[in-house]
C-alpha cells in the first residue's frame, strides 16, 4: 500500500487549486477573413461574442466588409490593408463588400462559453 504524507496532499492540493485558478473563463480570440481573387475566406465565420474578426485585404483593389444590417462598416480597406472588429452582440450578420456587391460572407457570434 502506498501512503502519501500529509505535506505531499497539502502540496497537490494547492497546485490543483492554482490550476483551476489559472484557467478562468476563455480568453478571446481572432479570427482571420482573407480577401483575395474577389472572395471573403472563409465566407461564413463562427466566433464567440468578445472575439475579434480582422479581415485581411491580400487582392490588387479596394473592398470592405459591411454588414448588411448596418452592424458594422469597415469602409475602404486597402490593398495589403485590414480591418479589425470586436463582436459583441451574438447573432448571425450577412455582409458584403461595398465596391463588389457579389461578394458577401456570414458572420456568426454566439455567446461567450
Amino acid at each position: 500500500m502506498n501512503c502519501l504524507s500529509p505535506l505531499l496532499l497539502a502540496r497537490s492540493g494547492i497546485c490543483a487549486i492554482v490550476l483551476m485558478a489559472a484557467v478562468g473563463p476563455a480568453a478571446a480570440s481572432d479570427h482571420v477573413v482573407t480577401i483575395a481573387q474577389m472572395r471573403f475566406s472563409p465566407a461564413t465565420v463562427t466566433i464567440h461574442s468578445g472575439d475579434t474578426v480582422v479581415w485581411v485585404n491580400k487582392d490588387l483593389v479596394a473592398h470592405t466588409a459591411s454588414a448588411q444590417a448596418r452592424t458594422f462598416d469597415s469602409g475602404s480597406i486597402e490593398p495589403g490593408a485590414s480591418w479589425r472588429y470586436v463582436t459583441s452582440k451574438p447573432g448571425s450578420y450577412s455582409y458584403q463588400c461595398l465596391f463588389h456587391p457579389t461578394m458577401h460572407g456570414t458572420l456568426i457570434v454566439e455567446p461567450k462559453p
